[in-house]
C-alpha cells in the first residue's frame, strides 16, 4: 500500500516520463519532419514540467520577505529558467518549421526517406558524370 501511495504522491514524475518517452518515440519513429517537430515539442514540454516540479516546495510561498521567521519559500530559479527555455523552444520550432518549408519548396517532400533516396540518386548521377568526363 505504501508503494501505491508513493506513486500517487509523485504522479508528476510519472507524467514527465510518459511525455518524454512519447516525444522520443515520435521523433524516432516518424519520417515526416513536421511530426518530428511535434515530438520535439512534446519532449521539451516534459522537461519543462520536470523542472517546474523540482522547484515546487510543499507548503512554500513566493520568496517575498514578510518578517515571519518560519516561512518556507519556493525556489524561483527553476521557473525563471523555464521561461527562458520556453522562448528558446518557440524559436527552435519556428526555425524548424521554416527549414521544413524550404525543404518542401526545394524537393517537394518533407519525408526523410524520399529525401535520402533523392540524395542517393543524385550521388549516382554525379558519379556517372565523372566517369563520362574521364
Amino acid at each position: 500500500m505504501s508503494s501505491l501511495y508513493s506513486v500517487l504522491l509523485n504522479w508528476n514524475y510519472i507524467v514527465v516520463i510518459m511525455l518524454m518517452m512519447a516525444g522520443l518515440y515520435i521523433i524516432i519513429s516518424n519520417q515526416n519532419f513536421i511530426k518530428k517537430l511535434v515530438g520535439l515539442s512534446i519532449f521539451q514540454s516534459s522537461v519543462f514540467i520536470f523542472y517546474i516540479s523540482l522547484g515546487k516546495v510543499s507548503g512554500g510561498t513566493a520568496p517575498i520577505l514578510t518578517g515571519v521567521s518560519d516561512t518556507v519559500y519556493s525556489n524561483p530559479l527553476p521557473h525563471v529558467l523555464i521561461l527562458t527555455a520556453i522562448v528558446v523552444g518557440v524559436a527552435t520550432n519556428a526555425l524548424g518549421l521554416a527549414l521544413v518549408v524550404r525543404i518542401h519548396e526545394a524537393f517537394d517532400s518533407i519525408e526523410e526517406k524520399k529525401l535520402l533516396a533523392l540524395k542517393i540518386e543524385d550521388g549516382h548521377q554525379e558519379n556517372e558524370q565523372k566517369d563520362n568526363k574521364l
